[in-house]
């Protein structure tokens, strides 16, 4: 077992011993020291600071955007759910009009009928005035040609020329006859 009590000169004996077997000296060791205090300082100042910085920046922005996708998604959700309100309420508007559209077709389609068929009573109604006009023009006429004729006929038959007194009472015994047979 060594012994752990030596004396600090054989302590520093055998660091001369060590330092000389790998090179090592205490103004080489204190200059290394002094180049990475200087080199230690100038990377935080110039380079560990500034990245440092650049990351916090950058997890901040990280953060703010995922907070930022996050409200988006519920907007979207939200404006999903309008938009599937309005087509739910367009759809039942449109639904309520075709309805009010068949009910309306319905009750004109009833009121032209109604008006075809009263028109077609007004047409039907005027030919049969005027089919009787049409006859009683006939009629009239007829019985002018059959006086005329029964005249012509009574004035070959009796071989005179009848006097207009003949003739009116001959027409008007004519028209009698003609009337009641109508009748």
């Amino acid at each position: 077992m060594p012994n752990l009590h030596l004396p600090l000169a054989d302590i520093f004996d055998n660091f001369k011993e060590i330092g000389t077997q790998t090179g090592f000296t205490l103004p080489q060791f204190i200059a290394q020291c002094v180049a990475v205090t200087v080199l230690f300082v100038v990377l935080q100042k110039f380079a560990w600071k500034p990245v440092r910085t650049i990351l916090e920046q950058r997890r901040t922005t990280i953060e703010e955007s995922m907070k930022n996708a996050d409200q988006i998604k519920k907007e979207l959700a939200e404006a999903e759910a309008t938009r599937l309100d309005i087509l739910q309420k367009a759809n039942e508007r449109a639904h309520a009009l075709i309805v009010e559209a068949e009910k309306t077709a319905v009750l004109r389609g009833e009121q032209r009928t109604q008006e075809a068929a009263r028109q077609a009573e007004e047409i039907i109604k005027k030919a049969h005035e005027a089919a009787v006009l049409d006859r009683d023009r006939l009629l009239a006429e007829l019985k002018r040609q059959v006086a005329a004729l029964v005249i012509q006929t009574t004035e070959k038959i009796a071989g005179k020329v009848l006097t207009a007194e003949d003739q009116a009472r001959l027409n008007t015994e004519t028209l009698r006859q003609l009337s009641a047979s109508n009748n």
